[in-house]
């Protein structure tokens, strides 16, 4: 029978089992150090864990992002490789979907895999106006009300990006 998995806000505490999922889940210790410098820059706007039981199992992080209009940048989505394809990642992305709409942001952004990201509405088709290092098939953009505020301009992610 698989855990019971609650997704909740980071906390203090969580911070090195959140760098051990990262680099459980991506193999390598980049993305952490990505979230670390984040967090110092202030730009960790909606930070989300899943746990099962007192366990953290994942992790997905949202951070501002340079735009015509107020935007979020998601990156990076973990889950530990024994909990991945059972749903914790979804979990994960509709929790902080929802927590981006009710903090007021017209979109996000993400440098994704289409296929996965368009489950949840992600849109190549919809950045291919917004410039940016990052564009092409796999950036891709989630409006959060009907229709972005513009279709074009220039997207930045925060600095601990570049």
């Amino acid at each position: 029978m698989a855990a019971v998995v609650t997704v909740r806000l980071e906390r203090a505490g969580d911070i090195a089992a959140i760098d051990d999922v990262i680099v459980r889940s991506f193999g390598r210790e980049g993305e952490a150090r990505l979230v670390a410098q984040l967090r110092r820059d202030g730009d960790a706007t909606i930070s989300l864990v899943a746990t099962a039981g007192d366990a953290v199992i994942g992790h997905v992080l949202l951070s501002p992002m340079s735009a015509p209009f107020q935007a979020l940048g998601l990156a990076p989505l973990s889950v530990i490789p024994e909990h991945q394809k059972q749903g914790v990642g979804t979990a994960l992305m509709n929790a902080a979907v929802a927590q981006a709409r009710e903090g007021g942001w017209s979109a996000i952004f993400v440098l994704g895999d289409p296929v996965y990201y368009g489950r949840f509405g992600f849109r190549a088709d919809l950045a291919t106006g917004f410039s940016s290092p990052y564009a092409g098939p796999h950036f891709m953009v989630l409006p959060l009300t009907d229709v972005l505020p513009v279709a074009s301009g220039k997207v930045s992610y925060a600095a601990a990006f570049s």
